[in-house]
């Protein structure tokens, strides 16, 4: 039989599965928009992770369909990949055109559940805890499935934006709301409606 050493111990890995829509939400009650490298600092804290691995989800608007720039997303996305090694993961949001009697209506959609899950399953013999930044109940069957195969896993959400199944299915939940350290940086500026 092979005893390991204090020192030799396998180290602990964190990856952390963030959906910016969810984030966003919270981010609005908040009034201010999150700190990635002061959250990435807390989580790696928090959880004891030798590592920490971020992987972040989210949809953008196609080019033309807003009268504003989308050059200052894109540069955000270049800086949680380059600046802070985040794996960014982005798509363009869907325009689908309603029919109905009142006149067609563009509605957009940009789910990234299947992107998330295929990371989730995908790194599972990389990581001991998975925390998501989500509170879809739609995780739960992903959550009970790591669970069962030995992995810690954390929901961060905040209060409106967590379904019960999620917030009571994994190891433990944390409302980003009520986190006391300064995970926070800049104050959230609403783009101004044009007058015409």
């Amino acid at each position: 039989m092979i005893v390991m050493t204090a020192d030799e111990k396998k180290p602990h890995a964190v990856y952390v599965f963030i959906d910016a829509s969810n984030l966003w939400a919270a981010q609005k009650v908040k009034g201010r928009v999150f700190d990635f490298e002061k959250l990435k600092k807390f989580l790696k804290e928090k959880h004891g992770a030798d590592t920490i691995d971020v992987f972040y989800y989210t949809a953008y608007p196609a080019e033309g369909t807003r009268d504003y720039s989308l050059d200052g997303k894109h540069k955000f996305f270049t800086y949680l990949k380059k600046g802070l090694g985040f794996t960014v993961r982005k798509k363009e949001l869907k325009r689908i055109t309603v029919h109905s009697d009142d006149g067609d209506i563009v509605e957009e959609k940009g789910n990234m559940d299947v992107e998330m899950t295929i990371d989730v399953i995908h790194y599972k013999n990389k990581y001991d805890t998975a925390i998501f930044f989500s509170g879809d109940s739609d995780f739960l069957a992903l959550v009970t499935y790591l669970k069962r195969d030995g992995k810690k896993v954390y929901a961060y959400s905040s209060k409106n934006n967590v379904s019960e199944e999620l917030r009571t299915g994994g190891d433990g939940y944390v409302d980003v709301l009520k986190i006391e350290e300064d995970i926070w940086g800049r104050d959230l500026k609403h783009r101004e409606e044009k007058t015409k």
